[in-house]
């Protein structure tokens, strides 16, 4: 692939771990505006040059990195605006609730043994009482003074772990209009309770929200399942795909009259992976309750399956160890013979992976996957057309300052896994760190922007900066 190098121009510092970044154009403007959601919990609106706030909800958010040394996956972690937000000014919010700390789903760390079974079927139990937190969607309005306002709840989730919660997890389909909520498995690792393949579990799934339907719901319960859902908010429900670990967003790419759908899914220990689907069949919410219920297989024909926990990309998940002969080698086992079975023919395969060990002079060792976009614009040709993603850090088993990665791929239609290539960037960052943590575009799919954080800890304050990427 050809070798592309880029400029980052830097628009905004010092700010907060920023989660999203997106234009809309603001009701009476003519021009779109940049917004950033921190992870803390603000949102910044960067209108003709200038940073405002435009929405500050630190209050509302859970304490974050208390209880994880500083690293954290919960807070303010989905911002969407209506496709119709210049006329009704309604937006979508994605965070982790102020005061539902719980104690988490298990007391120990999680590790699956192929020797014993007991690990590979365990049961997430007495749920209103083991979880760590809860995660709310709300739906909120700018009001004609300019000030936001909440309006209503749309989903209260239960989650088991602190991590894997998604990031950048709202965003709408041009395709139907409806906002699509994009999280993960729940978190630990290996996903322990397989909530990912489990049709009933609300983790480790895309959802659509067709949020035009009124519920007359006030206070939605707070729930983990989707039978335990009122059928009036069920009804508003489907479901995109399932096999999901961790995502980072979903975008889409215009394609003549169609749209190519990009999903990237963070990795265990082997890869992290991004998939590409056009076509597929997503199923009512209520039409899995009712088979539920009826013990009976919903029809599944041409719905997505990611493969996790039993794939992990193109591999079969596996669980990696020194070789005690070797420190040099690894052995590497797999986690979930028979999940890797049942969905092998099921599940749809990447478009590309890349690997945390990468023996290639001209590629990177992976950390995490934190934004997949695609780039329409004409100033960097050499990416037009392409799908730019970035990593959280590049891993050289090397010591501090630590780099970020940009890279990107192309849709072919030969149904290989696809290479990717670095792209350079000649940004001084000088002794400090750079963790490349979010990935956004303009509604025209014509810029791309960049947010670097200097240390993996949310609560290392003020150490942003969002860049355009620029030639």
């Amino acid at each position: 692939m050809r070798k592309v190098k880029v400029s980052l121009r830097p628009i905004v510092s010092r700010i907060n771990l920023p989660t999203v970044l997106k234009t809309t154009i603001l009701p009476g403007d003519s021009t779109e505006s940049l917004f950033i959601a921190t992870q803390v919990g603000e949102i910044f609106c960067v209108r003709n040059g200038v940073i405002d706030i435009f929405l500050d909800i630190r209050s509302q958010i859970l304490k974050l990195g208390t209880s994880s040394g500083g690293y954290d996956e919960r807070g303010l972690l989905g911002l969407a605006f209506h496709p119709e937000f210049y006329y009704n000014g309604l937006f979508y919010l994605h965070y982790s609730v102020a005061g539902t700390q719980g104690p988490g789903a298990l007391t120990k760390p999680f590790m699956p043994n192929p020797c014993d079974s007991s690990t590979l079927n365990l049961k997430w139990i007495n749920r209103d009482i083991h979880y760590d937190h809860i995660d709310t969607v709300e739906e909120w309005s700018l009001q004609s003074n300019g000030q936001p306002l909440k309006r209503r709840t749309l989903l209260n989730l239960r989650r088991p772990f602190l991590n894997h919660n998604g990031v950048n997890s709202l965003n709408f389909s041009p395709e139907t209009g409806k906002l699509v909520l994009t999280t993960g498995d729940g978190g630990s690792g290996y996903d322990p309770f397989n909530l990912s393949q489990n049709d009933m579990e609300i983790a480790g799934k895309i959802i659509e929200i067709d949020v035009d339907k009124t519920t007359f719901i006030v206070n939605p319960p707070v729930v983990t399942r989707f039978n335990e859902l009122p059928v009036p908010i069920q009804e508003t429900l489907m479901v995109i795909a399932k096999g999901v670990r961790n995502i980072p967003g979903i975008a889409f790419q215009r394609c003549y009259k169609q749209y190519i759908k990009y999903v990237g899914n963070v990795g265990q220990d082997l890869a992290e992976s991004i998939f590409s689907f056009v076509h597929y069949k997503p199923i009512p919410v209520t039409q899995l309750t009712r088979a539920f219920s009826m013990n009976s297989e919903p029809d599944q024909e041409g719905f997505i399956n990611f493969g996790w926990r039993g794939w992990e990309g193109a591999f079969p998940t596996s669980i990696i160890k020194e070789c005690s002969a070797n420190s040099t080698l690894d052995e590497k086992t797999i986690a979930y013979y028979d999940e890797a079975v049942k969905t092998s023919v099921r599940r749809l395969l990447p478009l590309t992976s890349y690997f945390h060990e990468e023996p290639r002079p001209d590629k990177f060792g992976a950390t995490a996957l934190t934004g997949v976009q695609p780039y329409m614009g004409n100033e960097i040709p050499d990416l037009t057309g392409s799908l730019v993603f970035t990593d959280l850090a590049r891993n050289e088993g090397s010591q501090p300052p630590v780099r970020g990665v940009l890279a990107y791929t192309r849709v072919s239609a030969d149904c290989k896994l696809n290479d990717f290539s670095v792209i350079e960037t000649n940004y001084n960052f000088g002794s400090q760190s750079a963790y490349y943590v979010s990935l956004g575009t303009n509604l025209e799919q014509t810029k791309l922007y960049l947010g670097v954080y200097g240390s993996m800890k949310v609560a290392d304050f003020n150490q942003g900066t969002i860049f355009e990427i620029v030639p």
